[in-house]
């Protein structure tokens, strides 16, 4: 169960809110709200299933058409793997179709980016983002649903939609959970996040961030260390005997 600083990285978010990037970034939008999606371009990130979800809900949520922006980082990984190179043209694929059908001449709703952003810069751009949407296949963990969580401003934080196969939803019980495979639900899930009122969001955040907090970084390197020195005791132990 690895961790983040998340007093850290809430400073570095901070830090961040006035650059000159993340005011570029809030000025781009014109007054949209923004979805941020940071994953490895990797099969069990769910992207696919991501872009399909968000394409149903601009179609089924027509209301909020022109309201909502995802940008979805995505650094390739495996370049030179054919089945890799594949998944790339199929994202690139589904990305220009919702674009190309959705788009008017002031608002793009996917913005896809396959490049390594700076630490700093993705803490600011979270912080800037409305929703994190989080919906790996299946993740041991995902620590960039504990990012997103540890860069909100707490008056005003956004709200994290985390696949209820990754390791983290254990932890951050403040998310709302989706299963990726339910491209309706996901949909659904995303206008749901966007109609919540202030108090409910602060709730929510107040509750992942006091367990994120709980079980920061500094938590688990004490346990595993409690935990190794336990196990080489108890080896020691038997030796001698």
């Amino acid at each position: 169960p690895i961790s983040i600083d998340a007093d850290e990285f809430a400073q570095a978010a901070r830090r961040a809110r006035g650059s000159a990037g993340v005011r570029g970034l809030r000025d781009s939008l014109g007054g949209n709200a923004l979805a941020i999606g940071v994953d490895r371009l990797d099969y069990s990130k769910g992207l696919v299933e991501k872009f399909q979800a968000f394409g149903e809900f601009l179609r089924r949520h027509s209301g909020n058409t022109g309201g909502l922006t995802l940008l979805q980082v995505a650094p390739v990984s495996r370049g030179g793997v054919r089945s890799y190179r594949e998944l790339r043209h199929e994202l690139e694929r589904i990305a220009g179709h919702i674009n190309g059908r959705h788009a008017d001449a002031q608002w793009t709703p996917i913005r896809y980016v396959n490049r390594n952003l700076g630490r700093q810069t993705l803490a600011g751009y979270y912080g800037a983002a409305r929703l994190g949407l989080v919906t790996p296949l299946r993740d041991g963990m995902n620590l960039v649903a504990k990012e997103y969580v540890a860069a909100q401003d707490p008056e005003d934080p956004g709200v994290l939609l985390l696949s209820r196969f990754a390791g983290a939803a254990d932890q951050l019980g403040g998310a709302m959970l989706v299963n990726p495979y339910d491209t309706g639900g996901v949909a659904d899930a995303i206008d749901a996040a966007l109609r919540l009122g202030i108090d409910e969001r602060r709730e929510r955040h107040a509750e992942s961030l006091r367990s994120l907090r709980e079980h920061d970084i500094h938590w688990w390197t004490a346990a595993f260390l409690e935990a190794l020195d336990a196990r080489s005791t108890s080896r020691s132990r038997a030796t001698t005997a």
